[in-house]
């Protein structure tokens, strides 16, 4: 009996041993199901994106990062029904300019300091979201604001990089941490990290940004699973004194075009900032370089020569780390002209061929069109006034440069240069549409006066170091009393010829014979926003202003517009979940070489929460935040104990401080005037010269400031309260102030 009831409890066991292994391999099979809901994207797929229209696999949705959808349901007859599906809230206030990636129903996209959130693409609900904690001592050298362009996700994995140079590598189903690597190869450098990160075969690349401050350029390989380094690039060479470059290309064909003495300690810039592309077919990398520095080429490389690979595009073989080819769109740069900006793969017929091509609307205002597996010019036709340079020479591929027009050295006149340093085109994304042949370039119209008024440029780490006096947008309105010569005459010689406005202009561009179909002039120079195109025959673009419009793709004529209360400067995209065509875009002001919202911005309206904004036909009425009290009640300053020669030196010291702080309600950094640590000259220390708040975005000065220069700014401070309270109880409100200043390096 005890046998039999011995063998029933063992059968019993083995049943229940087999019902728990079967659940857990049912819990197994469902996992695995799952799994490629979250970041399912690899080469066969990305590849067969045709197949699969409500995806957007990329930044740019495709391999070629074109910004282009085949979405139609959104159309010239049903943008009128265009309306607010969803929205999500960030929690920063700084700039939003990347594109977000939608794969099997969930929306992976970065914000600020390389912050990531993971959304239900249909309902805009979190998932997770991860904070890389990034050094807020970084903003002292982050040109263009903390911002961030993007997240590469593949094969289940999100890869980020965070402003202070670390990228990590992210499991896209929970945000956890799979690895985490420092690209910065010299923290004594200005080196910050604001771009996205491509996949390239079996690794993922990332660059970095400071070519403005001191920093030389390179991009930098590691493994997509372990994140082990696998290579890096660099732009240009170092010091010949300090022995051999580190790759042939930089030994044979840079080196020679520098002059032995040029100013190596300065970094040499070419700063590989901006989006790159991969081409599986070729296994070429695709990516383009940055700006010089310093900006003066005479005092760069006295003895002369092109100064490669500054400004140029450049093909990589990401197995090796190799150099394939190159083209410099700007030899001798010193203009500001990084050729960083988006890159487009496509085929397009030129001179009844079809070739395989890369195409590209850099800074300098010339359109390229190249042969991507040789890297031969085919077209280069001007989208904007130039006149730097007459024409390209598609035999040699280089520039005709204009020397009487473009040239500068100290000792000389200012140069009226065209474009701007802000370029005929910057970072925010142009579209390309090849059933029309179109490229939509959300394009500036504008130049810069440019002038070096310092014979031999004192290299300051971790500062500016263009060398350079420049004006442009705003700053060439300005009343030239307020300078002095010789930019005074000459910034009012362009005022009196009517060269001095800017304009930002949305183009619709046929790069195969530079004629533009149509054109639209937005209302505000500086309002360039990212541009999406669909088979719908519509585009897609935000305002500064805060608006979110639908354009007929044909005409330029506005067909709907949408009041969001945010602004934005970032690219749409658009996908599908369950049959519905979603539109969505970040929202918030920020970069591009100024930091405070113009007067006319949402951001001085409403203030500057960072947003993701979804669109759906049918929709409901879109949020628009409250208004910010723009002349808040201002306590009782304390006592001002300063003289006003103390005053006028805080005043000066200070406005190293209005990048960021514009000393009035913007909704982006706290009022000064109103602080506590006004009362404190402890606290404010503790800020200003010990970094209490470098965390959160406030880096220390102790290293530029004394505690009498970190006294006197508090005192300025203390008499613009006491001003803003005097006024105040007089019964004066504030008003935004445009933002007009001159940019010196």
């Amino acid at each position: 009996m005890r046998i039999h009831q011995l063998a029933r409890c063992m059968a019993l066991i083995a049943a229940l041993a087999a019902a728990a292994c079967g659940q857990n391999a049912r819990r197994d099979t469902q996992a695995a199901a799952d799994a490629p809901r979250f970041g399912n994207i690899n080469r066969a797929r990305l590849l067969n994106i045709a197949g699969e229209p409500g995806q957007w696999l990329t930044s740019g949705r495709d391999m070629g990062h074109t910004h282009h959808s085949p979405l139609t349901g959104i159309n010239k007859e049903t943008a009128s029904r265009l309306g607010f599906a969803w929205d999500y809230g960030t929690g920063t206030t700084r700039g939003m300019e990347a594109t977000p990636i939608v794969v099997d129903g969930v929306l992976y996209t970065s914000g600020p300091t390389g912050r990531v959130y993971a959304l239900r693409a249909d309902t805009g609900k979190e998932i997770w979201k991860f904070d890389p904690e990034s050094d807020g001592q970084v903003n002292r050298w982050a040109c263009c604001d903390e911002v961030n362009r993007g997240v590469a996700v593949w094969e289940g994995m999100v890869y980020v990089a965070s402003l202070d140079g670390r990228m990590f590598g992210l499991d896209a189903r929970t945000g956890r941490k799979v690895w985490e690597v420092d690209t910065v190869v010299d923290h004594s450098r200005g080196y910050t990290s604001t771009g996205q990160p491509e996949v390239a075969g079996n690794v993922v690349v990332i660059g970095n940004g400071g070519a403005d401050y001191d920093a030389r350029g390179y991009v930098s390989a590691y493994d997509i699973k372990t994140g082990k380094f696998r290579w890096r690039f660099y732009v240009v060479p170092h010091d010949p004194k300090d022995g051999p470059q580190e790759s042939r290309a930089l030994q044979d064909i840079a080196l020679p075009t520098w002059d032995p003495n040029s100013r190596w300690d300065v970094g040499g810039g070419g700063t590989p900032w901006g989006p790159m592309v991969y081409d599986p077919e070729l296994n070429l990398l695709y990516l383009g370089t940055g700006n010089a520095a310093l900006f003066n080429w005479h005092e760069r490389s006295p003895s002369g020569g092109d100064n490669l690979f500054l400004c140029s595009l450049v093909a990589i073989n990401p197995d090796t780390g190799d150099l394939v080819w190159y083209y410099q769109q700007t030899p001798r740069d010193s203009w500001d002209f990084t050729a960083t900006q988006q890159i487009v793969l496509a085929d397009l017929e030129v001179d009844g061929t079809m070739h395989k091509v890369l195409m590209q609307a850099p800074k300098n205002g010339f359109f390229y069109v190249l042969d991507r597996k040789t890297g031969k010019v085919l077209r280069a036709n001007k989208y904007v006034p130039v006149n730097w340079a007459t024409h390209v020479d598609l035999t040699t591929g280089r520039p005709a440069i204009d020397n009487a027009a473009a040239d500068y050295d100290f000792g000389g006149p200012p140069k009226f240069v065209v474009p701007s340093g802000m370029g005929g085109h910057s970072w925010n994304a142009m579209t390309w549409d090849a059933k029309r042949n179109l490229a939509f370039i959300p394009a500036i119209e504008g130049g810069a006066l440019t002038y070096d008024a310092t014979n031999g440029h004192v290299y300051r780490p971790k500062q500016t170091n263009s060398g350079t006096s420049i004006l442009f947008g705003d700053s060439m309105l300005a009343n030239p009393a307020s300078l002095a010569e010789p930019m005074k005459s000459a910034l009012k010689r362009l005022q009196d010829s009517g060269q001095a406005q800017s304009y930002a202009v949305l183009k619709a561009f046929d790069p195969r014979t530079g004629a533009v179909k149509w054109e639209r002039r937005n209302t505000d120079w500086w309002d360039r926003a990212g541009v999406l195109s669909t088979d719908g025959g519509v585009l897609f673009q935000g305002t500064d202003r805060g608006q979110f419009r639908v354009i007929d793709a044909d005409t330029g004529k506005v067909l709907k517009e949408i009041e969001v209360g945010t602004s934005i400067i970032d690219t749409p995209m658009t996908y599908t979940v369950d049959g519905v065509q979603y539109v969505a875009v970040q929202a918030a002001w920020g970069g591009g070489g100024w930091f405070a919202p113009h007067p006319t911005s949402a951001a001085v309206k409403y203030g500057n929460a960072g947003r993701i904004i979804a669109f759906r036909l049918d929709g409901g009425a879109t949020p628009v935040p409250p208004q910010i009290n723009r002349n808040p009640k201002i306590p009782e300053p304390p006592k001002q104990t300063a003289n006003a020669q103390t005053i006028q030196q805080g005043a000066r010291l200070f406005g190293s401080c209005r990048t960021c702080h514009a000393n009035r309600p913007d909704g982006m950094t706290p009022d000064l005037r109103v602080t506590p640590l006004l009362h404190s000259p402890e606290g404010f220390r503790s800020v200003v010269l010990e970094g209490a708040l470098r965390r959160r975005g406030m880096p220390q000065w102790d290293d530029v400031l004394s505690r009498d220069d970190a006294e006197a700014i508090r005192s300025y401070l203390i008499d613009q309260a006491w001003q803003a309270h005097d006024a105040q109880k007089a019964g004066v409100n504030e008003q935004p102030q445009a933002v007009i200043s001159e940019t010196a390096h």
